[in-house]
C-alpha cells in the first residue's frame, strides 16, 4: 500500500502552480515549490520553497527530501537529469516515462501516430526546403520549449518562409501539414494512480497569433464529436499510464474531422474556467490524482462560461487595479490576477471567467468582446 501523501512538490512556480493553492488547501495538502524567483506567483501559496531554476536536478533532490511526491507545472525540464532521482526512489507524477514521448514535439507526433490518434501529417524539418515538393500554407514548430505563440510559425508561401528561415537555422524544427480548421478545441482529462480517467467538457479556444485569447464553454459541437474527443483523451492517458491532468488541443474541420494539435502534460490554460464554472477545478483534480486520491467526474455548475485571458499590451510595472475593479464589477464575473510584477505584450497577467445561466441574453462572443474592451481599451 502506498504511503499517505501530505506534501506535494511542484517543479515550477508560475500561475499554474499558484492556482493549485486553493485545491491544496481543500485537500489538506502542503505545496513545496521549486522556482527561481521570490516574486514568482506560487511562492505566496507554498508551505516551503526551493529557490532554483526548474531544470536544476540538484535542487530537485532537495525538493524531494521535503515532500512525498513531485509533480510539474510546466514541461521545460531536464528529463535526463531527473531519471537518476527516479531510480533512487523519488516519486514523480506523471512518471518520467510518461513525459518522455511528449516533451519534444516530433517525438510527440510519433507517439500519437503509433497509438493511432488522428493528427496532421508531419516530418522532421530538413534544409533546404524545396518549394516544389512542399505545399503551402506550412506549419513549422520548434521541437522544444514553444508556448504562447513562441516557436510556432505559419508560412503562407515560400517567400514568407525565406524571410524567416535564417532566424530558424539553429533550432530543431518540425514541419506539419496545415489543417484548414473550422474551430480550435481543447479538453482537460485526468487519470488517477488506479487508472480511473475523468474528462472535462470540451471547450472552444480562440487564438490570435497562436496565443489563446478566449475560451467558450462548452464548445458548440455535436455530441458525436464530444464523444470522439473523450475517447481520444482516454486512449492517450491510458496508453501513457499517466497520472495527473493533461491538456489536449485539437482541430475540428468543416466536415467534422478531428485532429490532435498538441498535448500538454500538465494543467492547461484552456481549463482555467473550471476554477469558477465546475465543482472541481482542474488544479484540485490534478492534486487529487498525484496524491493518490480517488477522482470524481467534474460537472459544470452553470449553463456555460466564457474565459478571457488578460494579456499584457505594453511594457510596464502597472498592476492595472482600476481595470481589474471594473471587470470584477460585471455580473457573474470572476477576476484571477496572477500577481506578476512586470507587464509585456502578450504576457499572461490574469484571466476573467464569466458564468452563464439560463437567462443569459448576450452571446458568448459578445461577452468576450465586452471584457476585452474593458481590458484593452
Amino acid at each position: 500500500m502506498s504511503k499517505t501523501v501530505k506534501r506535494v512538490g511542484v517543479i515550477g512556480g508560475g500561475q499554474l502552480a499558484w492556482m493549485m493553492g486553493d485545491g491544496a488547501k481543500s485537500l489538506g495538502l502542503d505545496l513545496v515549490i521549486q522556482t527561481p524567483q521570490p516574486t514568482d506567483p506560487a511562492v505566496s501559496v507554498a508551505a516551503d520553497t526551493v529557490f532554483a531554476p526548474i531544470d536544476d536536478a540538484t535542487a530537485t533532490a532537495t525538493l524531494a527530501a521535503q515532500c512525498d511526491v513531485i509533480t510539474f507545472e510546466n514541461e521545460f525540464i531536464h528529463l535526463d537529469a531527473l531519471f537518476p532521482l527516479a531510480n533512487q526512489g523519488v516519486c514523480f507524477r506523471p512518471r518520467l516515462d510518461a513525459l518522455a514521448p511528449l516533451l519534444d514535439k516530433y517525438h510527440q507526433r510519433c507517439y500519437l501516430r503509433d497509438i493511432g490518434l488522428p493528427q496532421p501529417a508531419f516530418k522532421v524539418f530538413e534544409t533546404p526546403l524545396n518549394p516544389d515538393t512542399q505545399p503551402f500554407p506550412l506549419v513549422v514548430k520548434a521541437r522544444r520549449h514553444g508556448y504562447d505563440g513562441q516557436g510556432t510559425f505559419i508560412f503562407k508561401d515560400h517567400k514568407r518562409f525565406q524571410e524567416r528561415s535564417a532566424q530558424l537555422a539553429d533550432t530543431p524544427l518540425l514541419v506539419e501539414e496545415f489543417i484548414p480548421f473550422e474551430r480550435e478545441l481543447a479538453v482537460i482529462a485526468a487519470r488517477s494512480v488506479s487508472g480511473e480517467v475523468v474528462v472535462y467538457p470540451v471547450v472552444e479556444t480562440q487564438q490570435d497569433n497562436q496565443v489563446c485569447r478566449r475560451v467558450i464553454i462548452p464548445a458548440p459541437i455535436r455530441p458525436e464529436t464530444e464523444h470522439e474527443i473523450e475517447a481520444i483523451a482516454r486512449t492517450l492517458l491510458n496508453s501513457l499510464q499517466a497520472v495527473g491532468v493533461f491538456g489536449i488541443e485539437l482541430f475540428l474541420t468543416a466536415n467534422h474531422q478531428i485532429y490532435v494539435n498538441e498535448v500538454s502534460p500538465r494543467t492547461h490554460n484552456s481549463g482555467h474556467f473550471s476554477l469558477d464554472a465546475c465543482d472541481i477545478s482542474q488544479f484540485e483534480m490534478h492534486l487529487r490524482a498525484v496524491a493518490g486520491f480517488p477522482l470524481t467526474k467534474p460537472t459544470l455548475k452553470c449553463n456555460g462560461a466564457v474565459m478571457v485571458n488578460l494579456l499584457g499590451y505594453e511594457y510596464s510595472q502597472n498592476d492595472y487595479l482600476e481595470k481589474r475593479q471594473k471587470l470584477a464589477s460585471q455580473p457573474q464575473t470572476y477576476v484571477h490576477w496572477y500577481g506578476k510584477t512586470q507587464s509585456r505584450p502578450g504576457r499572461k497577467l490574469g484571466h476573467v471567467t464569466v458564468l452563464l445561466d439560463a437567462n443569459s441574453q448576450k452571446h458568448p462572443q459578445a461577452i468576450a468582446q465586452s471584457i476585452e474592451t474593458l481590458w484593452y481599451g
